[in-house]
C-alpha cells in the first residue's frame, strides 16, 4: 500500500472537544466495494501547542554544552508513515563543505525554545553516513 492509496479527511464537531482524522483506504478499488475506515480522536489543543515543521526546519541543533552542532535541513517520514527523521546539515561555512546526515526525530529534545541532541557532538555527527535524497 502506498500513500496514494489513502484519502484523509478532517472532521470537526461543534459539540466535541476535538477533531478527528479519518483515513479511507480504498486500495484503488471502485465505488461500491467495501472500504476500511480508521478513525482516531485527536486532541487539537495538544497538537496546536506543538512545533510546526516550517519552524523546526532551519533551526540549530545544540549539544549538552549548548554548542551548535548542526542545523535541521529537513524532516522526513518513511513511506509507511511511521518513522520520522531529521536531516541535519553539518560542517562547512556558508553552505560550502557541508554534508547531511540523518537522526531519528525522537532523539531530538525540545526545551526552552531550543532543539537539543543529547550526547551529540560535531565529530560524532561527522562519523554518520552521508545522506542523499532519493531521486524519486
Amino acid at each position: 500500500m502506498s500513500w496514494r492509496d489513502n484519502v484523509w479527511y478532517r472532521t470537526c464537531s461543534r459539540t466535541s472537544s476535538g477533531c478527528q482524522l479519518i483515513r479511507i483506504n480504498d486500495n484503488g478499488r471502485c465505488a461500491g466495494i467495501p472500504q476500511t475506515v480508521e478513525i482516531a480522536k485527536v486532541d487539537v489543543q495538544t497538537v496546536a501547542a506543538g512545533y510546526r515543521a516550517s519552524k523546526v526546519i532551519g533551526s540549530n541543533i545544540l549539544n549538552d554544552a549548548n554548542e551548535t552542532i548542526g542545523k535541521i535541513d529537513d524532516l522526513l517520514v518513511t513511506r509507511n508513515g511511521k518513522d520520522p527523521y531529521a536531516v541535519l546539515s553539518i560542517g562547512g561555512f556558508l553552505g560550502m563543505g557541508t554534508h547531511m546526515v540523518v537522526v531519528r526525530y525522537d532523539s531530538l529534545k525540545f526545551a526552552d525554545n531550543k532543539i537539543l541532541l543529547p550526547g551529540g557532538t560535531k565529530d560524532g555527527l561527522k562519523m554518520l553516513p552521508k545522506f542523499e535524497y532519493s531521486k524519486e
